[in-house]
């Protein structure tokens, strides 16, 4: 279980281990924790969350089926948005459902994915036949039109090289909210740091303008 809210672990840890065909084998509170958590124990199924410190879960995903392409990854995670979801469908994750679902759902999707097979919990089937039965937009020329556009000025102030404290006061908000701004980017473009973000950002365009 991978999840950097312990009261949320320990409520999971008393759903799953009172199933008698399910051990929790080793929990994690960030990214890099789960990565090697889950070399080093080998589990069947991991029960990740998306916004963790540090490496977030989409790309500590991305890492253990890099290594381990057997694990089944179950992202369990608060965000209901098509961005995140289909992000954690790229990375490989085999079921996405939410942590308000009913136990009941939680236990169903970790079985599924265990015995190898794809589930994903309800609310996030009605948004997948959604999103596949709405009429297809043109494509925007927008660059990166997964972020909002409060997001792609902030990744555009990254490619500029400004730090944090910068940004803030440049647009106007809290250093909290540029870290959470950040944190959005990170997880919808599937990148784990900065280097990566600027490197994303001039090959679309952005970052050019150093007139601020």
């Amino acid at each position: 279980m991978a999840d950097d809210h312990a009261v949320f672990r320990e409520g999971l840890r008393f759903v799953l281990g009172s199933e008698p065909d399910m051990e929790v084998v080793g929990e994690a509170a960030t990214g890099k924790e789960v990565v090697e958590r889950a070399a080093d124990l080998g589990p069947d199924v991991v029960l990740m969350d998306i916004q963790m410190p540090g490496i977030n879960g989409i790309e500590a995903t991305r890492r253990i089926l890099g290594s381990a392409p057997k694990v089944g990854v179950v992202v369990l995670t608060m965000f209901e948005d098509d961005d995140s979801v289909f992000s954690a469908m790229r990375a490989g994750a085999k079921g996405y459902v939410l942590k308000g679902a009913d136990p009941s759902e939680i236990l169903k999707v970790v079985r599924a994915v265990a015995e190898g097979d794809a589930y994903f919990g309800a609310e996030i089937a009605r948004r997948l036949t959604d999103f596949f039965s709405a009429p297809r937009p043109a494509s925007p020329a927008e660059p990166f039109p997964e972020l909002t556009s409060r997001e792609r000025e902030v990744l555009d102030l990254i490619a500029q090289g400004q730090n944090n404290a910068r940004i803030a006061k440049l647009l106007f908000v809290s250093p909290k909210t540029v870290r959470n701004h950040i944190s959005n980017i990170f997880t919808k473009l599937q990148i784990a740091d900065r280097t990566q973000a600027i490197l994303r950002a001039r090959e679309a365009g952005l970052g050019r303008d150093d007139t601020l």
